[in-house]
Parts: C-alpha cells; structure tokens; sequence
C-alpha cells in the first residue's frame, strides 16, 4: 500500500506541474485578434504601405470545402494579397471551382500541380510549388477546409510585425459536430497547453520547443527562403512542425498564436477520418519509434486514465486508505480542471468534460492501431495517397489512388 502511496504522490506532484505550466501556456498563448493593422507601429510608421501577401492553398479533392475558403478570403480587409491554389491532382471538380472564382476576382490564381516525385511527400511539395509561384513579400499558408473571418489576414501581419517574429502558426478553432470529433480533436490544444513550454518556444533558439500547423503558417519571404522552404520537409509527414523547427534552427524567431476568432476548421467529419488522420499524426510525432510511442502511450494511460480506474476500485472493492483515495482524487480534480479552463477559452461542449476518460481511451486505441499501421506493409494513408514510413529516414510514396483512377 505504501508503494501506491508514493506512486500516486509522485502523479499528483506531476500534475501540479503540468498545471502550472498550463497556466503559463494560457497566458502566452496570444489570442491573435487582439491585433489589428490601426494599432501596428509598423503601419503607423509607413501609412500607407502594405506589403503583399501571397496566401497559398494546397488542395486536394477539396471541392466540398474550397468554395467556403475561397468566400471568406476574398472578403478580407487586409488591402493587398493574392490568392493561389494548387490543385494537387484532385479526381473531383476541385479545378473547375477554383478556376471559376479566378474568372470573377482577379487576384486569385490557379496552378495546376506536377506530378509527385519520388523523393517528395505530397503537402510539401504542392507547398513548394506554390511558393515557387508567389509573389509576395510574406508567404500565409493554409488548407482548403478553412474558414477565415476578414481579420484573419491583417490581424495575423500586424501580430508577426508588431512582435518582430519572422514566421508564426495560428491554431483555429476547432468544429467538432460528431461523437468520435469530440472525443478526439479536443486533445491537441490540451495536450499542447499542458505539456509544450511555451515560455521556451518564444525565448529559446532551441528547435526542440516547437511546434505549428499546417492549417495557418505565415512566413516572412526571405526568411521562408533561407531555411529552404519545404524542400527542407520534403519527406517529412508533419512538415509543418518540422518546417517551424527549420526555422528555429536557422536562428530567427517563431511563435504560435491563438485563432479561434479568426478562422474555423473541421478537420474531421467521422469516425473513420479521425482515426486515419490522428493514426498519421501520432505515429510521426514520435518520428515512427514504436519503443518511444509506446512507452508515452503507457504513460497517459498511467497518469490520464488509471486515476478514473483506481477511484470506484478503491472505494468499492479494495478498500483504499482515505490518504490513497485523496490522492486520486486531487488527481481526477486536477485533469478535469485542464479540462474546464480548456473547454471555456475554446468554447468546447461542457459535457464533454465529464467524458473525458472515454477521450482517453479513443487517444489509446488510435495511438495503438498508428503502431500498427506505421509498422506494416499497408502504409499510412492521407488524402488519397499511401507512405510507407517503416524506416523514418525512408519514407516514400506506395501508392496514388489519382494514378489508379487515371489507369
């Protein structure tokens, strides 16, 4: 009984931890539309000067989501930008779409992409081309199911310039409409709050604290170019970590923001994308090392989910000490309440709070089956194509269903 007593100190002691640094995070993570161009020393400094933007759209089979994107970027007030999409070989009508909205507004460019090389994964090289083509001074990436406020532009500018950061990430909030979406998506920003130093992210060169997404990357154009642009990521399945790691790496400054008043994103809409997409994400996350997964896995099962286990366990059956059971019980109140400060600054549903365990088991089996596809022959798949990632340093392309489609 003593040794559950220590084990379940030294979890409460974590968790105190964790939740100071979750405090810090909640603090240093900037809602982005606290920024505007009016209160921009920059652009009181130069008036009337805007420097282009070039916003740039991967998209592939995305004609159910790229009308909405293009509507809500070309109504920013942000006065100087232009527009690219690269259809990445979609086999829907994504092309006619874009190319329809080109006809009508003038900045907005269609390019139609190459074939994918060997030696390339598909996000970074559509993003490579689209940069290749871009004109502007800053380079804002984004993805196709992205839905933009018209601040999202100029708020983002005046947050990089204001701050004197060369490249920043901004986290939209998240729409969750299923059961499996709730379950899931919710623990990014938790864990990402929780875990990440974010004071170490803006003060440390170190590219270790770093982190991004892929759905809001703006890049200062000299700085994009330096660091290598996405040939630098080429083979890499999360390059939007790995690319703000370039960044730290090449000694210029990078921060994440807050954007859940500037743009959305349903990333997922069912169970079977959710597991896909997190299958993907999470076996990357350890760069596809099954010792190093598995032993995190045990490790949020240990901290995140056994106190939910141990509480009924110990009341009703084992006959816990009460000094145990208060130990469990700071543990269970101190997850709970990451889940509470995150639910209201996200505006996720408070239900969802008490689901919590649950989210943790979806987390587990998911971070269990991304072992198993990571370590098989079938690959890991995404947007109609699939990686063999068996060996980290020897990813590459298996199969494209747009070649099965053509043949």
């Amino acid at each position: 009984m003593n040794i559950l007593i220590l084990y379940n100190s030294v979890i409460f002691i974590a968790l105190i931890i964790v939740f100071i640094n979750f405090l810090i995070n909640n603090y240093l993570f900037k809602d982005i539309s606290n920024y505007n161009i009016s209160n921009c020393s920059f652009f009181k400094n130069i008036k009337s000067f805007f420097p282009l933007i070039s916003i740039l759209i991967p998209a592939r089979n995305e004609s159910k989501n790229i009308r909405r994107c293009l509507r809500s970027l070309i109504r920013q007030d942000y006065p100087n930008y232009e527009i690219l999409v690269l259809d990445d070989n979609s086999t829907d009508d994504t092309a006619q779409i874009v190319k329809n909205y080109a006809e009508k507004y003038k900045n907005i460019k269609l390019i139609e992409g190459k074939p994918l090389p060997n030696d390339w994964l598909g996000k970074s090289f559509a993003c490579q081309q689209l940069a290749d083509a871009a004109k502007g001074e800053f380079f804002l990436f984004t993805d196709a199911d992205t839905l933009h406020f018209k601040n999202s532009i100029s708020a983002s500018i005046s947050a990089l310039l204001e701050n004197n950061f060369d490249a920043i990430s901004v986290f939209a909030r998240q729409i969750t409409v299923s059961f499996h979406e709730r379950m899931m998506v919710p623990f990014a920003n938790y864990f990402l709050l929780a875990f990440l130093p974010l004071l170490l992210v803006l003060k440390s060169k170190n590219p270790l604290f770093c982190t991004a997404i892929g759905q809001f990357m703006l890049f200062k154009k000299s700085v994009y170019e330096k660091i290598g642009g996405h040939f630098s990521v080429r083979k890499e399945i999360l390059e939007d970590i790995h690319i703000s790691k370039q960044v730290k790496r090449h000694g210029y400054k990078f921060m994440i923001f807050d954007g859940k008043n500037n743009f959305y994103c349903r990333m997922y809409k069912n169970l079977n994308e959710v597991i896909k997409g997190y299958s993907k994400v999470l076996a990357a996350v350890f760069d596809y090392n099954i010792i190093i997964q598995s032993f995190i896995t045990i490790i949020v099962f240990l901290v995140f989910l056994l106190p939910f286990i141990l509480l009924p366990l110990g009341i009703f059956l084992l006959d816990f000490p009460q000094k145990l059971l208060s130990l469990i019980i700071g543990q269970i109140f101190i997850i709970l309440l990451l889940k509470l400060i995150q639910t209201i600054r996200f505006k996720n549903r408070f239900i969802d709070i008490f689901l919590f365990p649950i989210s943790v088991v979806y987390l587990l089996l998911i971070s269990i089956h991304s072992m198993v596809k990571s370590k098989s022959k079938s690959g890991v798949y995404w947007k109609g194509r699939t990686y063999d990632v068996r060996k980290e340093d020897q990813l590459k392309l298996v199969k494209d269903n747009f070649l099965k489609f053509l043949f």
